[in-house]
């Protein structure tokens, strides 16, 4: 091999003999050498023939689609684009479901939705409830004994109602609302009135924001014990919770706090099909979702519909596959 790449190196003064064919232009610069005896001759265009740069990988542009700029990857816009899609398509005209998507690495939260719409918290707001007693307790203004601790855990893994009234009657009312709104940044949070009593955890309705916040507060200012905390009773859910965050699915070790209930109000007697929780290494991704279901709408058309709003956030075929909960949650 050293003869013939020594020959293209040197092509400039011909190697024919080699099996390299002499361009033209060489040959007869050659020959006109040859006439004048050897002497120099002017090659204005060879003269420009420098060694081969270096070959660069060219860089392509993101679709237009994708703005670099954004501060998302482009795969993460397209999923973002497909869920929108999906809510465009399924959902319009059939409800308000909204969704915030939280990055915790950056800072930067995208929302779909009518995220300042108020609806009703459904059992969600029980992560409200563990984020207050977890605090307060950290701060010795109260004391958790193993039987508050074992109906905090009940709320958290199964949305038990039970265990989530006696922590209501021992530790709420009304000041663990406005604790709520003025902690956790839950500034839309408020009671709804026409009901006997007035200050039940399951009479009030907030936005998407405000979830957004509460989770926001609970994994940037808790404790980190406390935070551990919620995060295993989050993944460790029963499975009349395995639906909604769910369904970004086990690579992403999400963990969620459902809730679901059948209400009435000024938008008729309808479904409400919530979720919030994480996903992502480092529960990276903070994801809060509310729906309230068209009065025409079912329980489990609700619950597949978040879900598979989730499962397109992260990458995942829909439908989703879930577990629809009985309806008392």
């Amino acid at each position: 091999m050293a003869p013939v790449l020594a020959c293209a190196a040197l092509s400039m003064v011909g190697c024919a003999r080699t099996g390299v064919t002499e361009p033209a232009a060489l040959k007869a610069l050659s020959q006109q050498a040859a006439s004048t005896g050897g002497s120099e001759v002017a090659v204005p265009s060879m003269q420009k023939l420098a060694p081969p740069s270096p070959l660069v990988a060219a860089q392509p542009s993101p679709p237009p689609q994708c703005p670099a700029d954004s501060g998302w990857s482009c795969p993460q816009q397209q999923r973002f684009t497909a869920a929108a899609d999906y809510i465009s398509r399924h959902v319009s005209g059939q409800g308000y479901l909204s969704v915030v998507f939280t990055d915790r690495q950056t800072g930067k939260a995208w929302r779909v939705g009518p995220t300042q719409h108020e609806g009703w918290t459904a059992s969600t707001i029980k992560l409200a409830m563990a984020t207050d007693l977890l605090r307060r307790q950290r701060a010795h203004q109260i004391t958790l004994t193993p039987t508050d601790r074992r109906d905090m855990a009940a709320m958290l893994h199964s949305s038990d109602n039970a265990a989530s009234d006696r922590l209501w009657a021992r530790f709420g009312g009304e000041e663990m609302l406005a604790r709520f709104r003025n902690q956790y940044g839950m500034t839309r949070l408020h009671f709804v009135p026409g009901f006997t009593a007035k200050t039940y955890w399951g009479f009030v309705k907030c936005t998407a924001d405000d979830l957004a916040a509460l989770l926001n507060y609970a994994f940037a200012q808790l404790d980190a014990a406390d935070r551990a905390y919620l995060v295993s009773a989050m993944r460790g859910v029963a499975p009349n919770q395995q639906w909604g965050v769910w369904a970004a699915g086990s690579e992403q070790r999400p963990g969620n706090k459902d809730g679901w209930s059948y209400e009435t109000d000024a938008y008729g007697k309808h479904w409400v099909t919530n979720t919030i929780g994480f996903a992502g290494p480092g529960e990276r991704y903070l994801i809060a979702v509310m729906y309230q279901v068209d009065p025409g709408g079912t329980l489990a058309g609700g619950v597949q519909a978040v879900s598979d709003v989730v499962a397109l956030l992260f990458g995942v075929p829909v439908p989703a596959h879930i577990t629809v909960p009985a309806p008392d949650g």
